[in-house]
């Protein structure tokens, strides 16, 4: 083997292999498009209910059912798994469906994923997170957060993002109506905390987080702008 061959060798066995759940969401699509464009990850795997519709020598899908996801444990092989995972409880119908969505799937595909040897997971929570909370959202983000920091993984990211902002597939009324009110109101110190944050910053944070070689980290907002650069 040459020098040339060496480098390029080095070069690929560098190169990380990314696994992710939610790509179809507002955070999921925008990090997804991130990953593809990263030159640190030499594939990425969307595991998901319904194709990305999207085309990319690095992309790999592997459409399922998550109540089948044990059939699938072969496939959650890889460096990290970003899960970005959520819907709303107008959307899902029903709490049980919620919960089913927003704690038992991506707990479950993280468990499989820690079990495979995939060693970072970076997760996609939210903002006021806590088991205790009376708050039903709330409360399975926060469920979730604890949980899977009790895996077998060598690194755990949890993001708390608050209000996000792009450009949704579904309207929502409620984020039309806050989120310039926001970000009017962003300067004053108690709302500070709140203001709005875009997909493209939370998907950026993700991804550079992994750079990070910490047991346990969770980026409330602020952090979320510093890991992200901006």
């Amino acid at each position: 083997m040459n020098q040339s061959d060496l480098c390029g060798f080095l070069y690929l066995y560098s190169m990380k292999k990314a696994i992710l759940i939610g790509a179809t969401g507002l955070i999921g699509s925008e990090l997804l498009k991130q990953l593809l464009a990263d030159s640190n990850y030499s594939e990425v795997k969307v595991l998901a209910r319904r194709s990305t519709n999207l085309e990319h020598p690095k992309l790999k899908e592997v459409l399922l059912n998550f109540d089948d996801l044990e059939h699938y444990k072969s496939e959650l092989v890889g460096d990290v798994l970003f899960s970005t995972m959520g819907t709303t409880l107008k959307k899902a119908g029903s709490q049980d469906a919620q919960y089913k969505i927003d704690y038992t799937y991506q707990y479950n595909t993280a468990k499989l994923a820690a079990n495979n040897g995939v060693k970072k997971l970076v997760l996609l929570s939210s903002y006021g997170a806590n088991a205790s909370s009376k708050m039903f959202y709330s409360k399975i983000k926060g469920e979730l957060d604890k949980a899977v920091q009790k895996l077998n993984f060598e690194s755990i990211t949890i993001i708390r993002p608050s209000m996000l902002v792009g450009d949704r597939k579904e309207f929502r009324l409620a984020e039309k109506i806050l989120t310039p009110i926001m970000y009017a109101f962003s300067w004053v110190p108690g709302i500070k905390k709140f203001r709005p944050i875009r997909d493209i910053v939370v998907g950026k944070a993700m991804i550079n987080s992994v750079k990070k070689e910490s047991k346990i980290q969770i980026l409330e907002l602020e952090n979320i702008f510093r890991v992200a650069g901006l």
